[in-house]
């Protein structure tokens, strides 16, 4: 299975799509870390989604797919950028309790923020216990105002998904066809997710339409984590707090939470760093 988005759109009805499918990107993502299995599924799920969406836009920047909540998942977040480069992370609480979906979450919502370098474009809306999916139909209704159909799965291995939209702008489409797509993703499984290739899943769902497939895109993890960054850290730390821990520790180390990437500052590293920061006085010449 390649990491890979692939986009159709049906000849006769006005509706656009694209499969995802992720693997060696995914298992990038949540190596470093220990996740419960349903905070997993949750992440890889929102991987699948906002793949999907930064693809369905016709954009330069990237789409940061943000949920919080009072329970056991704290913070999730997901960004793809508009060359399918992705990164993600979840912060749980200790409880590692949650079974479900709904069990993981509490008054939560989620933020939509697409970016393209001018004015951000942000929608908000309510995380539904019933499932991601349904959180984001909702969003996809509500905010951007295009109806849209999704299905999303995920384990420690994969994830993928598939996303069916109605053409804006463009009429003829039945409520019976409609309805007729969305009964055929409900019914979709996990292995048929992630077990064929993209053209054969298109084509083994769509059978009674006439489909046109387009070339893939490739998918692939990325971190742009730096250590400049991991220095602005320890800017925002203050130079007597990080020279107490550097006494203490002996090296302070940065971890990312997105690729978990280490990076150590010893007592040398922290004084040049302050150091650099001294802004030299006006020489006075008498």
């Amino acid at each position: 299975m390649s990491d890979q988005i692939v986009p159709f759109v049906f000849e006769n009805l006005p509706v656009r799509g694209s499969v995802i499918q992720l693997e060696r990107s995914w298992q990038r993502m949540i190596g470093e870390h220990d996740y419960a299995p349903v905070v997993v599924e949750t992440l890889g799920q929102a991987a699948a989604a906002t793949g999907l969406i930064a693809h369905s836009l016709k954009f330069d920047g990237s789409v940061t797919m943000q949920i919080q909540s009072s329970g056991e998942l704290r913070m999730l977040v997901m960004q793809c950028t508009s060359e399918l480069e992705m990164r993600g992370m979840a912060v749980t609480s200790d409880t590692h309790e949650a079974q479900t979906f709904a069990d993981l979450l509490d008054k939560a919502h989620c933020a939509i923020t697409v970016d393209n370098g001018e004015r951000p474009y942000q929608g908000i809306v309510e995380v539904s216990a019933e499932s991601l999916v349904a959180s984001l139909e909702n969003y996809f209704g509500r905010s951007v105002q295009v109806p849209s159909l999704l299905a999303l799965f995920a384990d420690g291995s994969k994830t993928g998904g598939i996303l069916l939209q109605q053409m804006p702008g463009q009429t003829g489409l039945a409520d019976d066809d409609w309805a007729r797509l969305g009964f055929i993703l409900d019914t979709l499984t996990f292995d048929e997710m992630t077990g064929d290739e993209p053209m054969r899943l298109i084509g083994k769902l769509f059978a009674e339409d006439d489909v046109r497939v387009f070339g893939p895109h490739p998918v692939a993890f990325h971190c742009p984590c730096s250590r400049a960054r991991a220095e602005e850290v320890l800017k925002m730390l203050g130079e007597e707090d990080a020279i107490d821990a550097v006494e203490t520790q002996g090296t302070i180390r940065v971890t990312c939470e997105y690729c978990g990437r280490e990076r150590g500052f010893d007592a040398v590293d922290i004084s040049k760093l302050f150091a650099d920061n001294v802004v030299a006085g006006s020489k006075i010449v008498q």
